[in-house]
């Protein structure tokens, strides 16, 4: 995923704004190393009483403090920026793979983890991910780096041994604070990961419950006129209070295993500051230092220390990093995956003049086989009634002809510039103009091409450029309303080939009849393939196709028809 960060668009610019901001970290190691050596010349000064030191010293430190503070807003700005790049070339690469071969289709039912909410796993999952890779990833170079240095400085402020009895032995250690320091942390370090080991499952399941949540309040609020006619407040209610109640069972566990952590690693941060001076004070006191090679040896073990113990103060975020790492590195596999056609997966699909479906046999995606379905010849410029009792696989047939249903055998020739329209009328984002282009840009259309599709459909009064005015129109439609929009549609596309899957189920024959007679007469070339419950009327001679009838049986039904006749 690093790797998809570096690759995106200004992927390689953000490389020269990392190196930049680690050099940004090398200063403010530098100003640290300086500081270690302030420590010793102010608490000299103050131990000879020596005032115009002191306030030399002070003078020092102030300018060494102005200098970080501009070092750490730099580097603070310059981080800012790199993540959003990165974030943008991770979420393109992230988009790309979601919805490349319909990859957002073929994953829609798919839940273990990692795919239960794309949407979380695009928005927060690649932010999360780039700022704790960014933080971490910066923060380890300069602390690489700063190691070395203050072990340097350690260990040439250190010079003295440690000297003790033990069981009737003389025991001396040599440059003993040096040691002591990675002792201290290696111990310390075991401690916090055997205690914040479960962190990383708990904030991966955490992050999984709380999407689900969101999901579960989002389709309420997407479905307020069936929940608000039925009266389903109480059962919406306890739906989402079970989603929360499951929420907050897995909070708990996370504050109490941070709890844990931290009743160790909260002493161990307030105690690091404190441990140095007394490991320095048997030298101090024999007088081998002075007050300010104390002070010194402290700022310089702490430094150390709290160097050696990145994984300790990080050790969340760590775990925070590998539990959205695993989930999008998942989802990123998955969407991958699915947007390849496996071949042999599904009815072959080739391109042609007509549609065509030969020996098609489809099966649900758990195996199970689908109804028979009849041989299909469609040609170019008919109009075809694809009728069949509720159940009977018409939409999974659409589904299978445009290419979605990888589930079955088959051959299907169709053309590639055929027009898809599901029963579910779908509105993008944005503005009227916006919804009758899809998926085409409002762009490529005129203002006077929407309007005469709208008035074609009888919805000229709906009109708008407000983009604010027409999701409160679209708030307000009926269901056949929409499906007039949808048939506004196909009036600017004018598509050669269109499939409508029950397009006008919500409109009453009249309207249905006038609608249809309208779309034909603006489409006199194009074939029609509708798939209804009933018998269209207002399309001229119709061939009506009984998916019913199964290919041992003859196919007697299948002779145009007059539409008067249906």
């Amino acid at each position: 995923m690093t790797r998809l960060c570096i690759s995106g668009p200004g992927g390689r610019l953000g490389l020269v704004q990392f190196a930049a901001i680690a050099a940004l970290g090398l200063a403010s190691v530098r100003i640290s190393v300086l500081l270690i050596t302030w420590n010793a010349d102010f608490y000299n000064a103050i131990q000879k009483l020596d005032v115009p030191g002191v306030i030399q010293q002070v003078k020092v430190y102030f300018g060494l403090t102005a200098i970080s503070v501009v070092i750490h807003l730099a580097s603070a700005y310059l981080r800012k920026m790199l993540q959003i790049r990165w974030r943008h070339s991770l979420t393109e690469a992230a988009l790309e793979r979601w919805l490349s071969g319909k990859a957002y289709w073929h994953l829609r039912d798919r839940s273990e983890s990692g795919l239960d909410n794309p949407d979380q796993r695009i928005a927060e999952d690649c932010r999360i991910f780039v700022d704790k890779l960014t933080d971490e990833a910066l923060d380890l170079i300069t602390r690489i780096v700063g190691l070395v240095t203050y072990v340097a400085i350690l260990w040439s402020l250190a010079t003295f041994a440690l000297a003790f009895t033990f069981a009737g032995f003389d025991i001396e250690i040599p440059r003993y604070m040096v040691w002591a320091a990675p002792i201290y942390v290696a111990i310390a370090t075991v401690i916090t990961h055997g205690l914040g080991a479960p962190l990383k499952k708990l904030d991966f399941e955490q992050q999984r419950r709380e999407a689900d949540f969101r999901f579960a309040l989002a389709r309420l609020r997407q479905n307020v006129e069936p929940i608000a006619l039925a009266g389903g407040e109480a059962a919406e209610r306890g739906q989402l209070s079970g989603r929360f109640a499951a929420l907050t069972a897995n909070w708990h566990q996370l504050a109490n295993r941070e709890l844990i952590l931290g009743f160790f690693s909260r002493p161990y941060f307030q105690t690091v500051l404190t441990i140095p001076i007394f490991l320095a004070l048997p030298a101090y006191l024999a007088g081998r230092v002075t007050f300010g090679g104390l002070m010194q040896l402290r700022s310089a073990f702490q430094n150390v220390v709290t160097t050696l113990s990145w994984f300790i103060f990080s050790y969340k975020d760590l775990a925070q990093l590998a539990a959205t790492a695993s989930r999008l590195s998942h989802f990123l596999a998955a969407a991958e995956a699915a947007g390849e056609a496996t071949p042999g997966a599904g009815p072959d699909i080739a391109p042609g003049e007509r549609i065509r479906a030969s020996r098609l046999a489809l099966s649900t995606p758990d195996g199970r086989a689908l109804a028979p379905l009849p041989e299909l010849e469609l040609k170019p410029g008919g109009t075809y009634w694809i009728a069949a009792p509720s159940g009977h696989g018409k939409s999974t047939l659409v589904k299978a002809l445009a290419g979605l249903w990888r589930h079955g055998e088959g051959e299907i020739e169709r053309p590639s510039s055929a027009s898809f329209s599901s029963q579910h009328v779908y509105f993008p984002l944005g503005s009227l103009a916006a919804a009758l282009a899809y998926p085409e840009l409002p762009e490529a259309f005129a203002e006077g091409d929407y309007r005469r599709a709208l008035e074609a459909v009888g919805m000229a009064h709906i009109w708008t450029e407000d983009e604010a005015e027409w999701p409160r129109i679209r708030d307000g439609l009926s269901g056949g309303e929409r499906q007039r929009l949808a048939l506004a549609r196909h009036h600017l596309h004018r598509p050669a080939w269109a499939v409508l899957d029950e397009a006008t189920s919500a409109l009453d024959p009249a309207a249905e009849e006038q609608l249809l007679a309208e779309l034909r007469r603006a489409l006199p070339m194009a074939a029609l393939v509708l798939i209804a419950h009933r018998a269209p009327h207002g399309v001229g001679e119709i061939t009506r196709i009984d998916l019913a009838i199964t290919p041992e049986i003859p196919a007697g039904e299948r002779a145009p028809v007059p539409a008067t006749a249906l």
